[in-house]
């Protein structure tokens, strides 16, 4: 029989973590598809056209999937039909406000689904350690429930892994470093605006992760101070 084009299939926003792990991947010799997401974030018309840039680049197959359902049926400040984006350390309180409910497993699912469809083996998400105490479902026991849920749901056809769920972002900035990744070209802020805001929880968050306080973080902030 002959072997399937694509063995894994990851869940890319064209932020930082996933284009590290898309690098991961494609530097490990695994035949990759990507799957974005346009569930209407403030910041997915900056992070879109970032993903289909890398993945032209690395010549990886890339699926964009509208979810205009979510802003009319979820309530979020990273939606454009929720609430301004809270600034301020990255911290519960700032934070939950900017949960999608359910956000993870709704895209998961899908790609679940897109993979089942073409053969591929695997899903993978880079959801990491530092996304632990705010978002449900970036927690290991979400993780190995929906891992298990997959499991059975696609008849052990296709698994799930969160290969970053025990490493901080700025682990994952390193790794990036290691491999190559030019940061410039992914997105983080949560305002989605020309350039990162600098003030929002998820900037500072990547200035930590970039080690921007050592000067080697390339992104551009409309406001470049620390990050705690």
């Amino acid at each position: 029989m002959e072997k399937p084009s694509t063995h894994t299939v990851i869940v890319y926003s064209g932020g930082m973590d996933s284009t590290v792990l898309l690098y991961n991947l494609i530097g490990g010799g695994i035949k990759t598809a990507a799957i974005s997401f346009d569930y209407g974030s403030r910041h997915n018309q900056r992070e879109l056209p970032m993903a289909k840039a890398f993945c032209q680049s690395l010549n990886v197959s890339h699926q964009i999937v509208p979810l205009t359902f979510v802003p009319e049926l979820f309530k979020s400040a990273l939606l454009c039909s929720g609430a301004p984006i809270p600034e301020g350390p990255y911290d519960v309180l700032t934070m939950k406000q900017t949960v999608v409910p359910f956000r993870n497993a709704i895209l998961m699912g899908i790609a679940v689904g897109y993979a089942e469809s073409i053969g591929a083996a695997e899903v993978v998400l880079a959801s990491h350690g530092g996304d632990h105490a705010i978002y449900p479902d970036c927690r290991p026991e979400f993780n190995r429930a929906f891992a298990e849920a997959v499991r059975l749901g696609t008849d052990h056809q296709v698994s799930v892994r969160f290969p970053y769920e025990n490493l901080d972002k700025r682990d994952i900035g390193d790794l990036g470093r290691r491999l190559g990744v030019d940061f410039y070209r992914t997105w983080t802020c949560y305002k989605g605006g020309e350039h990162h805001c600098g003030v929002c929880s998820a900037c500072r968050e990547r200035k930590y992760a970039l080690r921007h306080e050592e000067g080697i973080d390339p992104t551009i902030y409309l406001y470049s101070g620390g990050y705690t």
